[in-house]
């Protein structure tokens, strides 16, 4: 093998809960000693497209740009850019499938503009792709896996295609011919990650940065923990620094050794998982914040912080839950002395922030916790307090995990919930736990309809009803997709099921890759002009394996 996939097998495939311990150049070390120099061939000539050319139409009223067709996040697509009707829906049928080669995860969602499709993949491989057969215009290896959604953005010549990979690293890269405009390391901390989508406004792509430090805290010889989250405002046109602000603003300081007689510093975490949400009205751009990895916990942490545009300054923010320190080594069957005394709940946000308009032409904030709470603010008042609706029990990966979506009536929220047993030895996921999803009315977060999950097959490898990734709308229909494999339509007036596709199977494929799907994670699906397209594959919290992007389509 080449050292190229061996190091792609320890960040992101089989290896990965091997290596978390590992720092980035003792992967890369390991990776060389064992491989062979050189890249890995790339796909074969007869799976790209004809007509190898094309010309953007950044113009297409139908599109899917980021993680959101809009800077505010809802994840709603109006219906003359969605192209489907709920009839449609309940007819939506397999298009075409392309798989990921070598890959088990597949979890960058794509962009989609005119006839355009723009994903990543788990083995750092990004591809242009026809919306009709999914042929291959051009490809561009990253230098590591990309999760991050695709974002769009205009150049001064043609348009850039901007992706965050798992060393830390933005790209714009040239969205007809797949050659690199820039590339921009916006965090030099060794653990540093993109896996939220750069969101553009006015030219400014801003950048949220996460970590892998939590996972190093697994090794007991660790000084735990040095990191700090961000949000890095940079220009597209030439990737400059406009802006970097931290979310913990004082640097970590050592504060003593744990009990094995590793270092210990802090504060530490506050990682920002999820897209940025833009407010041009307020000239606010808003986050939500993860926990703190190491003590002492800050205020900043598990909050939805609001930010200047312009210069990055920290406005207001609203914590959610303070004094929560957690890292990996306070899970079950660890529990290493790197694990702070506060041990949790590890209740931060995973998911972006929504801007919604309310019926009443009021805007409200809405974030999603791992808590299992759905927290309404008020952007007018510094984020006060509107309303807050429990919709799950929450858990280290529980709660709303990935994302929410609303149609400016409701707001839907899928529950996770997912908890491990121990069978034969072994742990797994538990079978009868998890999911649902529930729908709250934006004006004062009461209950819709909520809708329990459907039972998974005990059976099946990776069986859990857990609904934890990102959600998707349309008028009239959610999608939402759960870790064994199915991904439904619900009627938005009542929470029916319109649509069920499970999508654990084996796939004859458009690019002559064996492809087989997987759980349904991170995430949501991505639906314009009468397509619906979905990755399918999570090897992450005891997932099905996966590699398949899917398209599907109502004749």
């Amino acid at each position: 093998m080449s050292s190229a996939r061996i190091l792609r097998v320890m960040n992101s495939g089989a290896m990965m809960t091997i290596a978390y311990p590992l720092k980035r150049d003792e992967r890369e070390a390991v990776a060389a000693y064992l491989g062979k120099a050189g890249p890995d061939a790339g796909p074969p000539a007869q799976v790209f497209c004809k007509e190898r050319g094309f010309k953007l139409d950044a113009s297409a009223k139908a599109q899917w740009n980021g993680w959101s067709p809009n800077a505010a996040n809802t994840r709603f697509q109006p219906s003359d850019r969605a192209g489907l009707s709920i009839d449609q829906v309940r007819n939506l049928k397999l298009k075409w499938a392309f798989a990921f080669d070598g890959d088990i995860s597949a979890y960058a969602q794509p962009a989609v503009i005119g006839k355009q499709i723009f994903v990543g993949s788990a083995s750092g491989m990004i591809y242009a792709l026809n919306a009709d057969s999914g042929c291959i215009y051009w490809t561009y290896q990253a230098d590591s896996p990309v999760r991050s959604a695709i974002s769009v953005a205009p150049l001064a010549k043609g348009h850039a295609a901007l992706f965050g990979d798992l060393n830390g690293n933005e790209y714009a890269v040239d969205a007809e011919s797949g050659k690199l405009a820039w590339k921009k390391k916006v965090e030099e901390h060794e653990a540093a990650l993109l896996t939220g989508a750069a969101t553009v406004y006015n030219g400014i792509a801003y950048v949220p940065v996460a970590s892998w430090e939590e996972t190093r805290s697994i090794n007991p010889e660790y000084p735990c923990c040095t990191f700090r989250g961000s949000i890095v405002a940079l220009r597209v046109r030439d990737g400059a620094q406009v802006w970097k602000t931290y979310t913990i603003p004082n640097a970590p300081k050592e504060s003593g050794k744990t009990k094995t007689g590793a270092l210990r510093f802090g504060p530490s975490g506050a990682g920002v998982w999820g897209a940025p949400t833009v407010d041009p009205a307020r000239r606010r751009l808003y986050v939500a914040t993860g926990d703190n990895y190491s003590p002492p916990a800050t205020a900043y942490s598990d909050a939805i912080l609001a930010l200047d545009l312009a210069s990055g300054k920290i406005i207001w923010s609203k914590q959610a839950t303070s004094g929560d320190a957690f890292n990996s080594a306070c899970v079950a069957g660890v529990n290493g002395p790197n694990c702070p005394e506060e041990n949790g709940p590890d209740f931060d946000f995973g998911s972006s922030v929504l801007l919604v308009k309310t019926p009443q032409g009021r805007d409200l904030l809405f974030a999603g916790q791992k808590s299992g709470v759905v927290h309404a603010l008020d952007p007018d008042k510094d984020g006060a307090i509107v309303w807050q609706t429990r919709v799950a029990e929450g858990g280290v990966i529980g709660g709303v995990q990935w994302g929410m979506a609303s149609d400016g009536q409701n707001v839907y929220a899928a529950s996770s919930d997912a908890i491990f047993v121990t069978k034969n030895q072994v742990r797994v996921l538990d079978s009868e736990a998890g999911g649902g999803l529930t729908a709250l009315r934006v004006n004062d977060g009461g209950k819709a309809w909520n809708i329990a999950p459907l039972k998974c097959d005990a059976q099946a490898a990776g069986c859990s009803p857990a609904q934890s990734a990102a959600v998707t709308a349309i008028p009239g229909v959610v999608f939402s997709g759960s870790m064994d494999g199915h991904l439904r339509a619900y009627s938005t007036e009542d929470g029916r099921v319109l649509w069920d596709f499970n999508t654990i199977r084996e796939y004859s494929t458009v690019n002559g890759v064996k492809g087989k799907g997987g759980a349904l994670d991170g995430p949501g699906p991505v639906v314009v002009n009468g397509l619906v397209l979905v990755n399918s594959g999570y090897a992450r919290f005891g997932g099905a394996p996966g590699n398949v992007l899917l398209a599907f389509w109502a004749e």
